[in-house]
């Protein structure tokens, strides 16, 4: 190149000012982020004193003091992003910090009903689990830098999985509660692995789609229109159909089989553009939901709860409809703009603040709160996958898809059953029902959400003048 070429290219008003545009545009992400952080910390607090005022008639300084402890985490989170990832989303860490803190208020409101109070509180114990996510993220966010290092090790994240599935089935450690085998107790901890273990399915998903795109794609007949895949095509999905049938069978965990067999079959249209294996995966979900509802007894009692949850026989029964029927009067008694926060009876439902705190929070904040608790799982749900789309790496694509996915679907499910749109399975409703092990789970999503976004920004683009 020739020294006036040279200065030519340097003379160009474009190359001057796109690099100076480029610096300022993650300082504004993370001022963004902080602005919203302070508001959803704002907003966490508002509740915790209104549910004292509704409740107790006085505002009571320590669950206070702890969630001020929670808020420097979640600004140490933020300060670890603008190190080490300044470009990330910025939404996602205050959608995420809103709704922890929102649940954590009402778990804490139903505590002050039982009258439990210190550690034999929910909502104490679900601000310490919210900490140890909050610090689990960071190390994840601090740890991978990239992560195309996560494709490396998919079929160990496969192995993994699987491990933590069928851990709950051992004796000594498992434990079953509410007849759902999905637990493990080490001394005085429990925790459900397969929490973590949808995290690893999810990885292992978009490393092995990646892999085998082309032949799941590009081979088979057309029938009808649509390009059947082969037989031997056919095995992958049939093992995660069979895997997720004996969650089911053996674990009597409804939930965590749809949730697996749905993350795969989205994860596999992403990958193909196939709208075959979405209607061979439909066929499948319905075939199973056929058997399952025949051969086990409690599947087929989820079916009549849902079918006919006003029936006297099966309202009275041992495990019949009584929850759900109570949940959907919780419900109608919020009405349009519920009955207060520490004003109404959510209580009555069982596990009014795990499985059915969407009944609680719907009774008590009405159908507006419902409605804007749904619109932030939406924009969370909507950024991760505008992350996916985004990115340049068909890994990267697919994680992110299938990690906002696992949120969506999840959502969809609890919201689902509570109310009777579709069976009750047994999901928590992530960041805010009870549950440690839920509570990681999701926020290592965050953190991982996070990450895709700074790598995606930081890629280079060709730019055509």
């Amino acid at each position: 190149m020739s020294v006036n070429s040279r200065s030519a290219v340097a003379d160009r008003p474009k190359s001057a000012t796109g690099p100076i545009k480029r610096l300022h545009l993650p300082k504004k992400q993370r001022n963004l982020e902080l602005a919203l952080l302070i508001v959803a910390c704002g907003v966490n607090a508002a509740a915790v004193v209104l549910v004292q005022l509704g409740a107790i008639g006085h505002v009571d300084l320590t669950l206070l003091y702890l969630f001020v402890g929670l808020s420097v985490l979640v600004f140490g989170m933020h300060i670890a992003l603008r190190y080490v990832a300044p470009q990330a989303d910025p939404f996602l860490l205050p959608i995420a910090t809103v709704l922890n803190g929102i649940g954590i208020a009402e778990i804490y409101r139903i505590d002050i009903h039982y009258k439990d109070f210190g550690w034999a509180s929910a909502g104490v114990r679900q601000i310490v689990w919210s900490a140890v996510a909050i610090i689990c993220a960071i190390v994840v966010i601090m740890v991978i830098r990239n992560h195309r290092v996560l494709q490396r090790y998919t079929y160990i994240f496969g192995l993994a999985a699987l491990v933590l599935l069928l851990l709950p089935m051992l004796p000594g450690i498992g434990q079953e509660i509410f007849g759902a085998r999905v637990w493990i107790r080490i001394g005085p901890f429990s925790f459900q692995p397969g929490e973590i273990a949808k995290l690893c399915l999810a990885i292992f998903f978009a490393g092995y789609l990646v892999q085998r795109r082309d032949s799941l794609s590009m081979v088979g007949k057309k029938f009808l229109g649509m390009r059947l895949p082969r037989g031997r095509d056919l095995g992958p999905i049939l093992v995660v159909w069979l895997m997720a049938m004996a969650v089911i069978v053996f674990q009597r965990d409804l939930g965590t089989g749809l949730l697996i067999f749905g993350l795969f079959l989205v994860m596999l249209y992403v990958a193909t553009s196939r709208i075959s294996w979405v209607i061979i995966g439909l066929l499948l979900i319905i075939g199973g939901a056929v058997i399952a509802s025949q051969v086990l007894p409690y599947v087929n009692g989820r079916f009549q709860n849902w079918l006919i949850p006003f029936s006297d026989k099966v309202y009275n029964a041992n495990g019949g409809s009584f929850q759900l029927v109570q949940g959907l009067f919780g419900l109608a008694h919020g009405g349009l703009i519920g009955t207060g926060l520490g004003q109404g009876q959510p209580w009555i439902t069982p596990l009014a603040n795990s499985d059915y705190i969407i009944a609680s929070l719907g009774e008590e904040l009405g159908l507006a709160g419902l409605f804007a608790i749904f619109a932030l799982y939406l924009l969370f749900v909507a950024r991760g996958l505008r992350i996916g789309f985004a990115g340049q790496d068909d890994f990267g694509k697919l994680l992110a898809v299938g990690l906002s996915f696992t949120v969506a679907l999840q959502c969809f499910i609890v919201i689902g059953g509570v109310t009777r749109v579709i069976p009750l399975t047994g999901l928590t409703t992530p960041f805010l029902a009870a549950g440690g092990s839920s509570l990681v789970a999701n926020w290592i999503i965050v953190a991982l959400l996070l990450r895709l976004s700074d790598t995606v920004r930081n890629q280079p683009r060709l730019v055509v003048s």
